[in-house]
Protein backbone atom coordinates (compact mmCIF):
# COMPACT_ATOMS: atom_id res chain seq x y z
CA UNK A 1 0.00 0.00 0.00
CA UNK A 2 1.35 3.43 -0.82
CA UNK A 3 1.82 5.82 2.06
CA UNK A 4 -1.47 7.38 3.18
CA UNK A 5 -0.38 10.98 2.81
CA UNK A 6 -3.35 12.63 1.16
CA UNK A 7 -1.97 16.15 1.43
CA UNK A 8 0.28 15.78 -1.61
CA UNK A 9 0.89 13.20 -4.32
CA UNK A 10 4.06 11.12 -4.31
CA UNK A 11 6.96 12.34 -6.35
CA UNK A 12 8.19 10.20 -9.23
CA UNK A 13 11.11 9.04 -7.07
CA UNK A 14 8.82 8.12 -4.16
CA UNK A 15 6.47 6.26 -6.47
CA UNK A 16 9.35 4.37 -8.09
CA UNK A 17 10.76 3.42 -4.67
CA UNK A 18 7.36 2.21 -3.48
CA UNK A 19 6.75 0.22 -6.68
CA UNK A 20 10.17 -1.45 -6.51
CA UNK A 21 9.58 -2.51 -2.89
CA UNK A 22 6.29 -4.29 -3.62
CA UNK A 23 5.95 -8.07 -3.55
CA UNK A 24 3.18 -8.53 -6.12
CA UNK A 25 3.05 -12.30 -5.66
CA UNK A 26 2.46 -11.93 -1.92
CA UNK A 27 -0.17 -9.24 -2.54
CA UNK A 28 -1.98 -11.51 -5.01
CA UNK A 29 -1.88 -14.49 -2.64
CA UNK A 30 -3.21 -12.33 0.20
CA UNK A 31 -6.02 -10.99 -2.02
CA UNK A 32 -7.00 -14.52 -3.05
CA UNK A 33 -7.02 -15.61 0.62
CA UNK A 34 -9.26 -12.68 1.57
CA UNK A 35 -11.67 -13.46 -1.27
CA UNK A 36 -11.83 -17.13 -0.28
CA UNK A 37 -12.63 -16.13 3.31
CA UNK A 38 -15.27 -13.64 2.20
CA UNK A 39 -13.30 -10.68 3.51
CA UNK A 40 -13.89 -8.58 0.44
CA UNK A 41 -16.48 -5.96 -0.24
CA UNK A 42 -18.22 -4.89 -3.38
CA UNK A 43 -18.36 -1.20 -4.09
CA UNK A 44 -21.97 -0.33 -4.76
CA UNK A 45 -22.67 2.06 -7.60
CA UNK A 46 -26.28 3.22 -7.72
CA UNK A 47 -25.73 4.23 -11.35
CA UNK A 48 -24.66 0.71 -12.35
CA UNK A 49 -27.49 -0.80 -10.32
CA UNK A 50 -30.07 1.42 -12.00
CA UNK A 51 -28.73 0.68 -15.49
CA UNK A 52 -28.51 -3.06 -14.91
CA UNK A 53 -31.97 -3.23 -13.35
CA UNK A 54 -33.41 -1.52 -16.42
CA UNK A 55 -31.76 -4.11 -18.67
CA UNK A 56 -30.56 -1.58 -21.22
CA UNK A 57 -27.10 -0.94 -22.65
CA UNK A 58 -24.73 1.78 -21.52
CA UNK A 59 -25.30 3.60 -24.80
CA UNK A 60 -29.09 3.53 -24.35
CA UNK A 61 -28.89 4.55 -20.70
CA UNK A 62 -26.53 7.43 -21.49
CA UNK A 63 -28.76 8.60 -24.35
CA UNK A 64 -31.85 8.58 -22.13
CA UNK A 65 -29.98 10.66 -19.55
CA UNK A 66 -28.68 13.02 -22.21
CA UNK A 67 -25.00 12.36 -21.51
CA UNK A 68 -22.14 10.67 -23.30
CA UNK A 69 -21.16 7.07 -22.60
CA UNK A 70 -17.87 8.41 -21.28
CA UNK A 71 -19.70 10.57 -18.73
CA UNK A 72 -21.82 7.58 -17.72
CA UNK A 73 -18.68 5.48 -17.26
CA UNK A 74 -17.20 8.20 -15.05
CA UNK A 75 -20.29 8.03 -12.84
CA UNK A 76 -20.24 4.24 -12.74
CA UNK A 77 -16.57 4.20 -11.77
CA UNK A 78 -17.03 6.86 -9.11
CA UNK A 79 -14.76 9.42 -10.78
CA UNK A 80 -17.63 11.89 -11.02
CA UNK A 81 -21.12 12.23 -9.60
CA UNK A 82 -24.30 12.93 -11.57
CA UNK A 83 -26.02 16.22 -10.81
CA UNK A 84 -29.27 17.96 -11.60
CA UNK A 85 -31.73 16.23 -13.88
CA UNK A 86 -29.47 13.22 -14.44
CA UNK A 87 -29.35 12.58 -10.70
CA UNK A 88 -33.14 12.75 -10.50
CA UNK A 89 -33.57 10.43 -13.49
CA UNK A 90 -31.19 7.90 -11.96
CA UNK A 91 -33.25 7.98 -8.76
CA UNK A 92 -36.40 7.38 -10.80
CA UNK A 93 -34.65 4.53 -12.63
CA UNK A 94 -33.75 2.96 -9.27
CA UNK A 95 -37.37 3.12 -8.12
CA UNK A 96 -38.88 1.99 -11.42
CA UNK A 97 -36.28 0.38 -13.71
CA UNK A 98 -38.95 -0.81 -16.15
CA UNK A 99 -39.73 2.76 -17.17
CA UNK A 100 -36.28 3.21 -18.73
CA UNK A 101 -36.62 -0.08 -20.58
CA UNK A 102 -39.93 1.18 -21.97
CA UNK A 103 -38.39 4.50 -22.98
CA UNK A 104 -35.48 2.71 -24.65
CA UNK A 105 -37.99 0.92 -26.90
CA UNK A 106 -39.71 4.19 -27.81
CA UNK A 107 -38.53 5.42 -31.23
CA UNK A 108 -38.43 9.01 -29.96
CA UNK A 109 -35.52 7.99 -27.71
CA UNK A 110 -33.71 5.71 -30.16
CA UNK A 111 -29.94 5.60 -29.90
CA UNK A 112 -28.32 6.78 -33.12
CA UNK A 113 -25.17 4.78 -33.82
Amino acid sequence: MPPKNTSKPMTDAELEAWESSRDLEAELVESARQMAEGQTSVVYSPVIAARQASGISKAQFAALLGVTVRTLQGWEQGRKQPTGAARALIAIAQMNPKILAELARDERFAVVA
